[in-house]
């Protein structure tokens, strides 16, 4: 198993995600947009997009991994995955709060709080959740960090989806956690506010026991890249233990909080976008049969012979 897999953050639009990646990368430093697939023919009755359209744009913020995918205007963002932006200074964060909120609706004022002297969330014109925090600990850099909350019906289940979650991973661990009090806003014990590592990377989580009336769903998903089978296997039996069965399809699964995972071989997306287009088309016409994705069927597909 390779030490560090690739976890990407898949943001699902309708049809603006090649727009949204050019606006995202032209707020931040460090960031640029990279690969870009297209449909084809194959599957347009399960996909239903045209023909040429885009399917992926692959970019970076502050040198962070992002897949942005137009599925169409089956999901929708909501507040329980966005991004949290750690700003080293005032200006940043004023910056980046009136860019994003244009268009957009504020979900926590821009204001002082006993967290930050300057925080706000919003979600942006597409919809996309943002935490935007002055840290208190001078930094030269911006960092982005996807921030989880737990509610409805997986409030108080953050330590739980933490712990599981960095049993599966290399180079994991919790790094801080805070939990509510006995005279706080959510029941005693929640998560307030933790930070983990996952392959290295970091991330964050919070309870809440609030009616927020929204939960995790496909918008917002995280992406494995495998180099093996058996990674492939790791993940996605490990990830799909205890979730919801019928949402296993053409590599993507909800674990047992809700959460969307796509387990995703690494050739995959040279697969489908590389110069052999007929063999690109063979490859998505495979995949769309599958659940858990076969490395050797793809490669099989792609070649144009029978998978033993």
């Amino acid at each position: 198993m390779t030490n560090h897999p690739p976890i990407i953050s898949c943001l699902w639009f309708d049809h603006e995600g090649e727009e949204a990646a050019a606006f995202y990368t032209s707020l931040l430093p460090g960031s640029a947009t990279g690969t870009v697939t297209r449909y084809g023919k194959a599957g347009q009755e399960v996909h239903g997009r045209p023909e040429g359209s885009v399917m992926t744009v692959e970019f970076s913020l502050s040198g962070r991994s992002f897949l942005a995918l137009n599925g169409g205007p089956h999901f929708r963002f909501t507040p329980a995955a966005s991004l949290f932006v750690h700003c080293g200074s005032e200006a940043d964060v004023d910056r980046l709060w009136h860019r994003l909120v244009e268009g957009g609706n504020v979900l926590m004022p821009l204001d002082r709080y006993d967290w930050s002297d300057r925080y706000g969330w919003l979600s942006d014109r597409y919809g996309l959740s943002w935490q935007i925090m002055l840290d208190r600990a001078p930094r030269a850099n911006i960092e982005i960090t996807p921030s989880l909350l737990f509610t409805g019906d997986v409030a108080g289940k953050a330590e739980e989806a933490m712990r599981t979650y960095t049993s599966l991973f290399p180079a994991a661990a919790i790094a801080d956690l805070h939990r509510y009090g006995p005279d706080e806003n959510d029941r005693e014990g929640n998560v307030k506010y933790a930070r983990f590592a996952l392959a290295g990377q970091s991330f964050s989580a919070m309870d809440s026991s609030m009616p927020h009336g929204f939960a995790f769903n496909e918008a917002f998903s995280f992406q494995v890249l495998c180099d093996s089978q058996y990674e492939v296997d790791h993940y996605w039996e490990g990830l799909g233990a205890g979730g919801d069965a019928t949402a296993q399809q053409c590599g993507w699964l909800k674990d047992r909080f809700g959460l969307s995972w796509q387990i995703v071989p690494a050739v995959l997306p040279k697969l489908l976008s590389g110069p052999d287009r007929e063999g690109a088309e063979r490859v998505m016409d495979a995949l769309l049969k599958m659940k858990k994705f076969d490395i050797a069927a793809l490669e099989a597909a792609h070649a144009g012979r029978a998978s033993s």
